[in-house]
């Protein structure tokens, strides 16, 4: 499949009940393998988090269509003041490097792209179409270890791994990042 025909909406918490189920149908396609193996990647669990998430008054979604069916979103908030992102660091930065107000750090929750259009450059396009327009001056996100390639890539969009991080106790440890955007 070709990225270029693909059009980018994005979404607000106002609209979430009308995106929602085809988040949760991507969710459940991509993380297949996962869901079936771990309990904390099940859709329940992913439907909890999307609700934390989407929450805060700060939530925008963008999906990708291609003519009529999702091939991909990424979804993201700011970290209030006062979060538990980095409170679950497994090394401690320093606290000029943790604090927020609400509006310094962007959280990227999720990024995810279907098989027909992996290797296309549509994750990144997703990526930069929900960073676009934001007033943060930064965003992270937590990756896999495990999977070195999908590392490698948002090192080449710019990010550095900070330190690690296990955000709930049944969670893996993931890689954190970061990427200034101005």
């Amino acid at each position: 499949m070709s990225a270029s025909k693909i059009t980018l909406h994005r979404y607000g918490t106002d609209q979430l009940s009308t995106i929602r189920p085809t988040l949760v149908g991507v969710y459940a396609e991509v993380y297949e393998k996962e869901i079936d193996e771990d309990a904390f990647f099940s859709v329940d669990r992913f439907e909890g988090r999307l609700t934390g998430h989407s929450a805060r008054p700060s939530w925008e979604a963008v999906v990708a269509y291609d003519g009529g069916e999702a091939a991909g979103y990424a979804y993201a908030a700011a970290l209030p003041e006062n979060t538990g992102w980095w409170a679950q660091m497994l090394q401690s930065l320093p606290a000029v490097d943790t604090a927020e107000d609400g509006t310094r750090t962007i959280a990227l929750f999720e990024i995810m792209v279907r098989a027909p259009w992996r290797g296309t450059g549509l994750a990144q396009r997703i990526h930069e179409e929900l960073l676009a327009g934001r007033t943060e001056e930064r965003v992270t996100l937590l990756v896999e270890p495990g999977h070195p390639k999908v590392m490698d890539l948002y090192q080449s969009w710019g990010y550095q791994h900070i330190g690690d991080q296990q955000p709930f106790p049944d969670a893996p440890i993931y890689a954190t990042m970061l990427r200034t955007l101005r």
